[in-house]
């Protein structure tokens, strides 16, 4: 049962997208026992409100999709993601808790001719396998989205998270877009790059470069000859790191234990991490 402040807020966004008389708290079945989803209506854990297409076509080229990804939203309600994911050549997942929604969006896909591209599956988000997405969508409550963080931190540095209007807490998106053209109430989108893990020392030809780690914001030191040097501007954007010491600036690729880059522009510099 939905607790009384995300009963609020997910009102809300179903009021704000449109208008409290197309609220309800269920769908519909029709004579011949067909389903028909209702916006607002409750789920495990948010009510449905259907992401305007508008928006859909917004994240998809946010997240840059190609035919060779592969996508999973979270909660894939009525399937127009995925769907439009398909149909741009990706192989689209849906997961999403409502059966009836599963079977509405199984339907459509097939009538869209991308049922070989695009799947739905009956399933909870928290105790589902998504770990070989390249892009991942959603449209959840920010505490949703916070439980759901360690989760995509885990996942291969790159992988693209996109969401409708819900943030992810202290991690700050790295791009954030409002879609005003086609779409009415909740139209802004966020998305995030998987950043490398690369808290800890690295042996840079015989320099020491010891990191620090916040999401994709990093902190740190050089050491040589006795000196250190602190970094500046430093940040990861997925496998990309780029740091500053003094006036020289770093730009480099993060592959497993090794990274390797260029100086201003032309040096080159590598580093190994440190074995403990």
């Amino acid at each position: 049962m939905l607790n009384l402040r995300r009963a609020v807020t997910i009102t809300a966004v179903c009021m704000a997208a449109l208008g409290s008389a197309a609220c309800t708290m269920s769908g519909a079945r029709t004579e011949d026992g067909s389903y028909t989803p209702s916006v607002g209506q409750s789920g495990k854990d948010v009510v449905w409100v259907p992401t305007p297409q508008a928006l859909v076509d917004h994240m998809l080229d946010m997240a840059g999709l190609t035919p060779d990804d592969r996508l999973v939203d979270l909660g894939s309600g009525d399937g127009r993601l995925v769907i439009t994911a398909a149909k741009r050549g990706a192989t689209a997942r849906g997961i999403e808790f409502n059966g009836d929604m599963v079977a509405i969006s199984r339907q459509a896909a097939a009538d869209e001719g991308v049922a070989d591209r695009a799947s739905f599956e009956q399933a909870d988000i928290f105790k589902s396998d998504f770990s070989d997405a390249t892009v991942v969508t959603l449209f959840l409550l920010s505490d949703l989205n916070v439980r759901l963080r360690p989760t995509l931190l885990d996942m291969k540095p790159g992988t693209r998270v996109v969401s409708n209007t819900f943030d992810m807490g202290d991690w700050r998106p790295d791009e954030t877009a409002i879609v005003e053209e086609g779409c009415v109430g909740y139209c802004r989108a966020h998305k995030w790059l998987v950043p490398a893990k690369v808290a800890g020392t690295w042996v840079m030809d015989g320099r020491q470069l010891e990191l620090r780690q916040t999401f994709q914001r990093l902190r740190g030191v050089l050491r040589e000859e006795g000196a250190r040097h602190s970094i500046s501007d430093a940040s990861m954007a997925g496998t990309q790191i780029r740091f500053s010491v003094g006036d020289d600036q770093y730009v480099g690729e993060v592959e497993g234990t090794e990274m390797r880059g260029t100086i201003n522009g032309s040096q080159g510099w590598a580093a190994v991490r440190a074995e403990h």
